[in-house]
């Protein structure tokens, strides 16, 4: 009997390509069987962008740095924003490090399908590989600048003795968590949303520095009274923030039920950022 007559059904395939059934389908195990291309591209990420620069990866340190400073020139010193009890170049730089592992995780997920159609459109991988090697590539980023924040904190801590830290520090990757994950639901749902309207990808970036002066990053949640207090609190990241600081700086707002809001709200925006996801990855090809 030829080979060529033997009916598909009888063929055993290693693996099968084929639409996802389930929107909600976030296939753990395929992510996984991929970790090695996703460790490639947490590499590339990393290498690349300092590749050709003179300081190379020592821009990671002098950018955190550069941007306190002009906070403490400019809203410290001219402006004349309190901080309260904590030191404005801590509280600056903690809030300057966490914004941005978010904006870059949501400014560089946004654009996943339109910046790698090339790419998917030659070869299969699970599509959501890619924005996920980047939350990982800017976690490394994170850690660097985490890394100066906590060698000036310690100074404070143990020297000046002038912050002190409480039991909410330990529930700081917890916040750092459900912070990046916001960051990954908005990019993930807004790349779904610009491979059919492009111009949507200018209002992200303008959006996004719109809802940092929304967050205790300039200004403590503590300077901010009456109606704009209310608009704080409904940003559901301020009190992730709040959490984090009230744990290495000793101030900062901890009520359970708004840190409940922005959990619940990162839950839901997660899911619905992985269905969208889903449903555009199947035929985005036809439209970028």
């Amino acid at each position: 009997m030829n080979e060529n007559s033997l009916s598909n059904e009888n063929i055993e395939w290693d693996s099968v390509i084929g639409q996802q059934k389930k929107r909600l389908n976030f296939n753990f195990g395929e992510i996984w069987k991929y970790r090695d291309l996703m460790t490639l591209f947490v590499k590339r990420d990393i290498v690349t962008v300092y590749k050709q620069t003179i300081l190379g990866p020592l821009w990671f340190v002098i950018q955190p740095l550069l941007t306190t400073l002009m906070y403490l020139l400019v809203f410290t010193n001219i402006a004349g924003i309190k901080t309260g009890a904590v030191p404005p170049i801590l509280f600056y730089m903690l809030g300057i490090t966490l914004w941005n592992y978010f904006s870059e995780t949501l400014n560089i997920t946004s654009k996943t399908f339109i910046d790698n159609a090339s790419v998917f459109g030659k070869v299969y991988f699970p599509r959501v590989v890619l924005p996920i090697s980047k939350s990982i590539s800017g976690f490394v980023k994170f850690l660097i600048q985490f890394s100066l924040f906590l060698v000036i904190w310690l100074y404070y801590v143990f020297i000046e003795k002038s912050i002190a830290p409480n039991i909410y520090m330990l529930l700081a990757p917890l916040f750092l968590f459900a912070i990046v994950v916001m960051g990954f639901s908005f990019g993930i749902l807004i790349s779904s949303l610009t491979t059919k309207y492009r111009d949507l990808m200018f209002l992200v970036s303008f959006g996004v520095q719109l809802v940092m002066y929304a967050t205790p990053v300039i200004i403590p949640l503590s300077g901010v009274h009456g109606k704009k207090r209310i608009i704080f609190l409904l940003n559901p990241l301020t009190s992730l923030f709040e959490g984090f600081k009230s744990g290495f700086l000793g101030s900062g707002l901890v009520e359970w039920k708004w840190i409940g809001y922005s959990v619940g709200f990162t839950v839901i925006l997660l899911f619905v950022g992985i269905a969208s996801f889903n449903k555009i990855e199947k035929k985005f090809i036809d439209t970028v």
